[in-house]
Parts: C-alpha cells; sequence; structure tokens
C-alpha cells in the first residue's frame, strides 16, 4: 500500500501526540496528604498519566522514563474544593458603589471579568467549585453555565464547576433581584424565570426550569440573608410545604439541594425535608444540629464571608451592619457546636463577597474554633467531594482518580496557613501553576504548558 508524504506526516504526529499524552510525571515532596487519612505520609510519590493518578503512596519506585517534578519541601494534596462560591460576581466593595454599578455594567463585561475571577480561584489551588448562584438585575443570562462550559471545553483556565444558576426564592426574599429597589423600576415583577416562586407548585416548575438551562445544582434561600436589605437576616422566607416540594422535584432530577440559610427555623424545616445542605447556619442550635447529624445533613459554614463583611463594616449601610454583627456573633458557636457533635461539615467561603482567590483563608478560621487541621484539609477534599456526589473521581489521591493535584510549603497541620501559599497546581494532568500567580488583568492562554515549563 502506498503511503503518501502528507499522510505518513499525519500518522507521525498522532503518534507524538499519543505518546505525549501517556508520558509518566512523577510528582515528589516532602509530604502527601491523601483527601482522607488521619495524618500525613512521608517521602510523597504521585504518579500521572494523562489526566488520571496511577499510583501514590510514599517511596513508591519511580517508573522508567518518567520526568520527575520534585517539589522538595511541600505537601501534595488533592486539589481543593470550595463548595459556595459565586465566580460571577464581585461583592467585596463598596455595597452602595456596587448597586449603581450594577445598573450599568454589561453582562458580557461581567462574564469578562469572571474569567479573571475562575483564573484566579484555580490557581489558588482549588480545582473544583460548587457555583451557588449567578444573577443580575433585568438579565436572563447565565454567565455561570457560560462559565463552566467555557472551562470544560478548554477555552479558558478555571476550576471545575457544578452551577446552581439563578437560585431559587420567593418574593421580597433573599433572592428577589429586586429587593431594596423601588417598586416596578424593573418593570415587572420577577417571576420564576428569574428563580423566584411562591408556591410549592411555582418551586416545581421553577427547579424544572433552571434544571432545563444547565442547573447541576439547586440553590434556595429559605431564610433571610446579611447582604439584602428587604430582610431580617433569620425570618423563614420559604413554607414547609414549599420545601418538600424543592427537595422532591430536585431529587426526582437527581439534583442535590443546596438552601442558604441563617434561621433556626428556617434550618429545621430544611433538614426535615431532606436538604443536602445548610450553607451558612449562623442561628442553628444544638437541638437542630442534632436534627442535621441524624439526618446526615452537611454544613457549609462560609466563615470567610462574615470575617470579610466585619473587617469592612464601613461599606455597608446601617441595616446590613446590624445583621453582619449578628449573625457573625452566632456563627462562631454555632461552629463550635457542629464541630464538637461531629456534623458532616464542607468548606466553602462564599467567595465574592471577598475578593476571589483567597478562598483559602476559610481553612484558619476553621482551626481558630476548633477544628483540627487535618479535617479542615478533609471538608476541602473528601468532604466536599462526598457532598457534591464526585468522590468517584475526585477529592483523594488514589488510583483511578482525576490527576488534580496541588503543593503548598511545609507541613499544613502544623501550619494551617500553608494552604494560603499554594504555589503548583495541577488539574487534569495540566499543570496550571508553577511558580508564582498569573497576575490579575493580564491576558491568558489556555494552551496546556509543558510539564517542565514553570507557569507563572
Amino acid at each position: 500500500m502506498k503511503i503518501t508524504s502528507r499522510v505518513l506526516v499525519i500518522l507521525l504526529s498522532l503518534g507524538i501526540a499519543t505518546q505525549a499524552a501517556d508520558q509518566l510525571i512523577v510528582l515528589k515532596a516532602a509530604r502527601l496528604f491523601d483527601g482522607k487519612s488521619n495524618a500525613l505520609l512521608q517521602n510523597a510519590v504521585v504518579i500521572v498519566q494523562g489526566d488520571k493518578i496511577v499510583d501514590a503512596g510514599s517511596n513508591l519506585p519511580i517508573p522508567s522514563g518518567a520526568q520527575v517534578i520534585d517539589l522538595g519541601d511541600a505537601t501534595l494534596a488533592p486539589g481543593f474544593m470550595d463548595a459556595h462560591t459565586h465566580l460571577t460576581a464581585d461583592f467585596s466593595g463598596n455595597y452602595n458603589e456596587r448597586r449603581l454599578q450594577q445598573l450599568d455594567l454589561n453582562v458580557s463585561e461581567q462574564a469578562i471579568r469572571a474569567t479573571a475571577f475562575a483564573r484566579a480561584t484555580v490557581e489558588a489551588g482549588f480545582t473544583t467549585v460548587r457555583d451557588m448562584g449567578s444573577r443580575f438585575v433585568a438579565s436572563h443570562e447565565s454567565v455561570d453555565v457560560a462559565l463552566r462550559n467555557s472551562i470544560n471545553k478548554g477555552v479558558i483556565v478555571g476550576p471545575r464547576m457544578l452551577v446552581a444558576t439563578k437560585g431559587i426564592g420567593a418574593t421580597g426574599g433573599h433572592f428577589d433581584p429586586t429587593g431594596g429597589f423601588r417598586d416596578f423600576l424593573f418593570g415587572r415583577e420577577p417571576d420564576y424565570t428569574d428563580g423566584i416562586a411562591n408556591s410549592p407548585d411555582e418551586i416545581r416548575k421553577t427547579v424544572r426550569f433552571e434544571v432545563k438551562n444547565g442547573a447541576d445544582v439547586i440553590k434556595a434561600a429559605v431564610s433571610g440573608g446579611v447582604l439584602s436589605l428587604g430582610d431580617e437576616v433569620d425570618t423563614p422566607q420559604l413554607t414547609p410545604a414549599e420545601m418538600t416540594a424543592l427537595v422532591d422535584e430536585s431529587h426526582r432530577l437527581r439534583k442535590r439541594v443546596a438552601v442558604h440559610c441563617h434561621g433556626d427555623q428556617a434550618a429545621r424545616e430544611a433538614i426535615e425535608a431532606g436538604v443536602d445542605s445548610i450553607e451558612h447556619g449562623s442561628f442553628m442550635k444544638p437541638e437542630t444540629l442534632t436534627m442535621m447529624k441524624k439526618k446526615g445533613t452537611f454544613l457549609t459554614p462560609t466563615l470567610m464571608a462574615s470575617e470579610w463583611i466585619m473587617s469592612k463594616l464601613d461599606n455597608y449601610p446601617p441595616a446590613l451592619q446590624a445583621k453582619a454583627k449578628a449573625a457573625t456573633a452566632a456563627r462562631s458557636e454555632m461552629f463550635r457546636n457542629a464541630v464538637k457533635m461531629g456534623i458532616k461539615i464542607s468548606f466553602g467561603t462564599d467567595a465574592a463577597v471577598y475578593p476571589h482567590g483567597q478562598n483559602a483563608k476559610e481553612f484558619k478560621l476553621m482551626v481558630d474554633l476548633g477544628m483540627s487541621a487535618i479535617d479542615a484539609l478533609k471538608s476541602a477534599t473528601s468532604n466536599d467531594a462526598e457532598l457534591l456526589g464526585i468522590g468517584q473521581k475526585v477529592g483523594t489521591l488514589e488510583k483511578g482518580k482525576l490527576a488534580d493535584v496541588i503543593a503548598m510549603p511545609g507541613d499544613p497541620t502544623s501550619d494551617i496557613t500553608a494552604t494560603e501559599r499554594v504555589y503548583f497546581v495541577m488539574k487534569e494532568g495540566k499543570i496550571i501553576r508553577q511558580g508564582p500567580r498569573t497576575p490579575q488583568g493580564t491576558a491568558e492562554s489556555t494552551t496546556s504548558p509543558d510539564v517542565s515549563d514553570p507557569v507563572d
């Protein structure tokens, strides 16, 4: 059979590409946290081929011909996860200025900004996020869906995303996008297309609509919130019947349910309805935590959100300052109780309330309130993987899992703030970062970097 020179070139190119994809990469470091154990392993070795982990452990033999990346006095760990982000927004500045800006900001421009937020997050070591709501006043655009899809296709660099689209709430509640503005400023009252529903049947319709439009998870606001002007922080906003419909319809469609909830009564009703996680949970009492433990409900505490707000209190109107103070005072005792009672705790930060890329500061807040360093690390790896329903793919460093691997200096069980200094990030076998972070505002390439070269 005659083979033309052009065909030969193509065949050779394919062979080279296959060889590169099959190349073994060995990551070495002083220590390893596998995502599930109660202690670190010494003399860490993680062997990667393609997008998968071939093996991980201590003192493993180095395969012949493998490329070795020795990261020195560091700890290798599974890529961190943040179960509560808002990658399409930035709420960290002055509250009143932001409210004015959102009336003028084009959604397309916000989507472009979101690509920088995604990059900052993954470069901080967070290779997976559960994004908990993306809404814009008087716009039906699903920027979180577009961001997720663009990352999945390799168009931009960012973490693996599970998205909630707009989220679901009641008229006048925490998720009402027109709350705090004058009546009919935007021409109509929000409806199910904006995530607003006011009966069990409307809740079901809204769940279906959000799943239709790309939701991986269903998020609902069942109590008031801190950064909404038109409600009290702890009052219930959905009825028990509405919550039952929310959970039933979501679970029928095989979607998990996360609920924004500060108030104790709303939390009890949500737990009884069968939600998968309570987000924030500031005012929950020990009796409610006991219900959580019996039901296996996760708590996503988002300590960073209130920490940031309290440090910038003058950026917020007096009404929001009062709500923030009350919620922050209550959440510390609630979290300590949750740790003592052995509640399932997932790592989530409410990123966007503070600047993106600072997610790891949550670890120290958790440890300062009584959680062990190893349990804090588990919360952002195997715990989050269980909550998100992706534990078969990520969350631990094990044979067959996706090669999401990060490195941080030193020993995070001795100094938990080491998590804030991640300097190596691999996602699905591709190096995202090896060295300094990409400066904010710098144009970025989505080309997979050569594993031998640092990524700036």
